[in-house]
């Protein structure tokens, strides 16, 4: 009999190379629907308010940027413009994700894309001593503490939620 084969992604393998320490649920990928931000923190039984997901700006200044907000909330475009250097800044189209980032929707994950872009986390996660976010493929959840997510992607931690 075969073994199955452990499924690892480029922010995995960025991940070990830095000596971050990490864990990593995985879901059965087919079974989320929509709001899948919501259905995938329950199906790996992390919280909401711990379970990021991960969205792909592009502001009129400084291009591509980063965000990662809990998955039960909406981002505000303005504060994240703000924050990033830009007046405004829109979500990239779906179309766009794989060739800037090397993801696809569903599996973006802050780290290891093929570029790095300025990333910014909401600032809800510095409390945490543990977030969720993805691996880098739908069906795969790292779970790693807010500063080593920083370590791994520079990112900063600011208010870019919609109240």
């Amino acid at each position: 009999m075969a073994k199955e084969k452990k499924t690892v992604t480029n922010a995995m393998r960025m991940l070990t190379a830095a000596k971050i320490k990490f864990d990593t649920i995985e879901y059965e990928a087919e079974a989320v629907g929509d709001h899948f931000g919501e259905t995938i923190a329950e199906m790996t039984g992390m919280p909401p308010e711990m379970s990021f997901k991960t969205l792909v700006a592009r502001g009129d200044k400084t291009g591509i940027f980063v965000m990662c907000i809990p998955v039960a909330d909406e981002v505000d475009l303005k504060k994240a413009a703000k924050v990033s250097g830009n007046k405004r800044a829109e979500m990239i189209h779906v179309k766009e994700l794989l060739g800037l980032t090397g993801y696809i929707r569903g599996g973006v994950s802050p780290i290891g894309m093929k570029k790095k872009y300025p990333t910014y986390v909401h600032a809800s996660a510095e409390a945490l001593n543990e977030i969720a976010v993805s691996g880098g493929r739908c069906g795969t959840t790292l779970v790693l503490s807010p500063s080593d997510l920083q370590k791994a992607t520079d990112c900063v931690f600011v208010d870019i939620i919609r109240e």
